[in-house]
């Protein structure tokens, strides 16, 4: 009986943390964590790029992948493009930003 019982506890604390290892992050799929923060980031930077007269934000899109912010699509000029990195850059939680954003 011993041993059954053993089994038993083995068993339930498997079940117990086998979702817990389905949430942890690999270097390719983020954690439920890491995807809720880079969701705020996300959202943080469009708010920016909004708030910035200069820029349009529906020119551009942004991702974000564990803290690195991507922005791409089609901007009127290099300078709106260097002034998007850089506000992109200015929110908290940015990591580093990649520029993939085309000119007009």
């Amino acid at each position: 009986m011993k041993s059954f019982s053993k089994y038993l506890s083995v068993v339930i604390l498997a079940l117990v943390l086998l979702p817990a290892a389905g949430c942890s992050s690999t270097s390719s799929q983020e954690g439920t964590g890491e995807y809720v923060d880079d969701s705020v980031i996300t959202t943080k930077v469009k708010a920016a790029i909004f708030d910035d007269p200069s820029l349009k934000v529906a020119e551009i899109n942004v991702e974000t992948f564990k803290g690195i912010v991507q922005l791409s699509g089609f901007v009127s000029s290099r300078n709106a493009a260097n002034k998007a990195v850089g506000v992109a850059r200015g929110v908290s939680g940015v990591k580093s930003v990649k520029d993939d954003m085309q000119i007009k």
